[in-house]
């Protein structure tokens, strides 16, 4: 690796990262508390750190005023969006810069640890894309690190900020669906996941998915949200874990598979199941909940509920048009859960500003975040490994 590349995975930032995450659901209307402006330095300008960018231009409050990238062109097409930004290729310049309040991590997974350590003891607040962290060790570095700071720490699974995905968990929790044991999730595509390079240098920059150094693959980039979803359903963690995968299609020279099948088993009982390919996206994303009295079934935007032929007798939490609900399942449809599918990354983005301007606690947390990144290592370890891993074998994280 020549040294320009090897300066990237050290100290650099660029592309993406994953999703975000939130509290509760906020609202369009713009916030003003004790802090008016929140400026914000991007580090790591590729598609998820580009795509943050547009969405913080619709959010009155957040002003973004540096972007940091490594690659050139990728920092170039950042100050075009961000036209009142300052462009710095090394992000300890963007971190040395005092304007800046707050920084977004869109960097590569393996890079999240020290980037997010380096901004927390700058004094910036921090959110950190999706996985949170890679390594055991390295979690427990970030949340010593966050501990010390007293900085705002945000982790970027977006769900948490999703009108729709908290009234699923309320569904849930309240039991109107009865005892869950299972949950079957999936992300699937029908593509290479492959980026185009312009040029070859800039290969194992702009591809760092495809290699295992830098990234978690399928289930670091997709399923750690359905991952984190569970977890925060439960305000559980499983204690077994195994896989499968490989890289059976898509010969590129890649080393992340192209194919991931995983399998929880938690405490409670509870089953879940875990699937993303690369070469058929039919259905796409799916969480599918399956209990005693009916199952909910969520995609990105929407959720249904169906009744089992003994389950619900009541409209309950589901939704506020009398006789609705029974009258969908007398005909064996679903109904859908009445709450708003709006972008939960832009709700995210919101939740951030306002915990750094008004102190409001982050649903989508260090600890969440730190769970879930847990989940992934152990996960990784298990596809590549070929065995189960138990929770208990591996380091318990300390938040104290």
């Amino acid at each position: 690796m020549g040294d320009s590349r090897r300066k990237f995975f050290k100290t650099g930032a660029t592309l993406i990262g994953g999703a975000v995450l939130g509290a509760r659901y906020l609202n369009a209307m713009p916030i003003h508390f004790g802090k008016e402006i929140v400026n914000v330095g991007v580090i790591g300008t590729g598609d998820r750190g580009s795509g943050l960018i547009r969405l913080m231009n619709q959010i009155e409050g957040l002003e973004v005023v540096a972007c940091s990238d490594i690659i050139p062109f990728r920092l170039d097409d950042a100050i075009k969006l961000a036209k009142s930004a300052k462009a710095y290729p090394d992000y300890s310049d963007l971190l040395a810069d005092k304007k800046v309040d707050a920084v977004i991590v869109s960097t590569p997974f393996s890079t999240h640890d020290e980037i997010a350590i380096a901004a927390l003891k700058a004094g910036k607040h921090v959110y950190c894309e999706k996985t949170m962290t890679k390594g055991i060790a390295q979690i427990q570095s970030v949340i010593d690190t966050v501990n010390a700071s007293g900085k705002v720490f945000q982790t970027g699974h977006q769900y948490h900020s999703s009108p729709l995905y908290n009234k699923a968990r309320e569904i849930i929790r309240s039991g109107y669906i009865g005892d869950v044991t299972a949950y079957e999730c999936q992300w699937n595509r029908n593509g290479s996941w492959r980026r185009p390079v312009p040029d070859p240098k800039w290969e194992r920059m702009i591809n760092w998915r495809m290699y295992r150094e830098y990234s978690g693959g399928l289930v670091a980039e997709l399923m750690s949200h359905q991952i984190d979803f569970i977890n925060w359903v439960t305000d559980s963690h499983p204690d077994q874990v195994t896989g499968f995968g490989g890289i059976d299609h898509w010969k590129d020279g890649r080393e992340t598979y192209d194919n991931v099948h995983l399998l929880f088993k938690y405490p409670s009982g509870l089953d879940a199941s875990f699937e993303c390919t690369t070469t058929n996206g039919y259905q796409d994303y799916q969480i599918k909940v399956l209990g005693s009295k009916g199952t909910i079934i969520l995609d990105y935007t929407k959720g249904t509920i169906f009744s089992e032929a003994q389950g619900i007798k009541e409209k309950g939490l589901v939704d506020g048009v009398s006789g609705a609900t029974m009258q969908a399942w007398q005909k064996g449809e679903g109904a859908s859960i009445d709450a708003p599918g709006n972008d939960p990354t832009l709700d995210a983005l919101k939740q951030f500003y306002e915990s750094i301007a008004n102190g409001t606690p982050v649903i989508s947390s260090l600890q969440t975040g730190a769970l879930t990144a847990k989940c992934v290592q152990i996960s990784l370890d298990a596809l590549y490994q070929n065995q189960i891993k138990s929770w208990d074998d591996y380091p318990a994280l300390q938040f104290s």
